[in-house]
């Protein structure tokens, strides 16, 4: 079917006939709470179109009825950011509860009118996109989109069905990106409960016939001993960054894994990690391999400590087709002694360390920027090594658990680039959602 016979019962009409209200969010912060209802900030929406509440802000319970007096944001309702970070938006789930942050606002859709998730990918299409570029003001410091014109932004708007068919395919693959994320999650935890279980609480297969017996951090089972990290590595070099194009020296492409990086690639998500150009001497030494491990240590944030860690499967590696990849110089590349030690049971220890603490002990903060004494921390923290049959049956529980987890996050990323070729067309009419001969997101990829 042809573009004018798609959008022959489409109408443009203003924003403000598919809303029942439009908020922004307060202009100034509350005083902070360890918990209670969430204060949403910029940070806590993605710019692919998710709610992050993994950082909050949290307001004391007694002071929520004075931040949401002007709106309390429902299940359905799209908030967005209207200054500063542009063009982020997100749909407010099931069980939220909490209020708008500062340079944030709320459309509560008419929901006689519109489909609330056709208006939400609505915001991602090209023509929404266009109107923004041409509304915003450009400030001394920030730019922003005038609410007060807001209203009058024009939307392009099919019947009713076609909505509904539209958000309901694409809302399709995000059901299925979504349900994946889950499963990630749920591996994930998997293996660290079993790493938590076999040598935090010593309850590995067989435990009954082992003594404890003493060691340098404490009881520890009879056979196993304890080493520095520093000796269960086989070396461990910092990254590189290189330049953005090539030059007479610099000739070398490589893909460039930052500590920003990290959570997405830990989901086989690559779609942000540059490529640069280096000396070939600098790659030599710094190619990463399946089995090292990417261990950050500088940057890091308020609340969001360095120390973060990426085990580098073959799955990661893929992403890449095959090219040359290694970590910025704000990380360091590690390669684990496989032999005396094993990958996974190193990169799982590194994410107890983050949780308990440990690694946190060794950061320095400094200029708004946090460091990390790389060199004190392997040389000062002691692990314990069990003996080689206990280590190959922990890497025979946990290495297909990281193989599902990276398989997972490669189908997903498959998922989310055929749903991005689909939006724009979709939303704009270019394509009849009728000629799509799909049953699920699923069977598309």
């Amino acid at each position: 079917m042809g573009r004018g016979k798609a959008k022959q019962d489409w109408r443009r009409v203003p924003i403000r006939e598919v809303y029942q209200g439009l908020f922004d969010g307060p202009h100034a912060t509350p005083k902070p709470s360890n918990e209670g209802p969430v204060f949403l900030g910029i940070g806590n929406i993605t710019e692919d179109g998710r709610l992050d509440l993994n950082d909050v802000r949290h307001i004391a319970e007694e002071d929520f009825p004075f931040w949401t007096r002007r709106v309390e944001p429902q299940p359905g309702d799209i908030v967005f950011t209207y200054e500063a970070t542009l063009n982020r938006y997100a749909i407010i789930p099931s069980g939220f509860r909490g209020c708008l942050g500062r340079r944030l606002a709320l459309i509560r859709p008419n929901r006689d009118v519109i489909d609330h998730r056709f208006l939400f990918f609505y915001f991602f299409g090209e023509e929404w996109r266009k109107t923004i570029a041409r509304s915003t003001l450009t400030g001394a410091t920030v730019d922003r989109i005038p609410l007060t014109r807001f209203p009058d932004f024009p939307i392009d708007l099919p019947p009713r069905p076609i909505q509904e068919e539209i958000s309901g395919v694409l809302s399709a693959y995000d059901d299925v990106i979504e349900n994946n994320t889950r499963r990630m999650q749920i591996l994930e935890q998997m293996a660290q409960a079993i790493y938590r279980e076999w040598f935090v609480h010593f309850r590995f297969p067989g435990y009954e016939k082992v003594k404890l017996v003493e060691s340098p951090l404490g009881k520890i089972p009879q056979g196993w001993v304890v080493k520095p990290l520093e000796a269960l590595l086989i070396e461990h070099i910092g990254g590189g960054w290189g330049k953005d194009v090539p030059n007479a020296i610099q000739t070398e492409p490589s893909w460039v894994i930052r500590g920003t990086d990290i959570p997405d690639a830990r989901a086989c998500q690559a779609a942000d990690v540059p490529l640069r150009y280096h000396k070939v001497s600098n790659l030599r030494a710094r190619r990463l391999e399946a089995g090292d491990i990417i261990f950050e240590v500088s940057g890091g944030s308020k609340g969001q400590p360095v120390g973060r860690t990426l085990l580098v499967t073959t799955q990661v590696l893929s992403m890449f087709s095959g090219d040359t990849v290694i970590c910025a110089s704000f990380c360091k590349k590690v390669r684990p002694d496989t032999v005396g030690y094993g990958s996974e049971l190193l990169y799982l220890s590194f994410v107890e360390g983050y949780q308990s603490g440990e690694i946190e002990r060794f950061q320095v903060q400094s200029t708004g920027i946090s460091n990390f004494k790389w060199t004190e921390y392997i040389q000062q923290t002691q692990r314990m090594v069990p003996p080689q049959e206990i280590r190959s049956l922990f890497h025979d529980y946990v290495a297909p658990l990281f193989a599902q987890i990276a398989t997972l996050g490669l189908k997903s990323a498959n998922l989310r680039r055929t749903r991005d070729l689909l939006l724009p067309k979709l939303i704009s009419g270019e394509l009849d959602v009728s000629e799509l001969d799909i049953e699920n997101a699923e069977k598309v990829v």
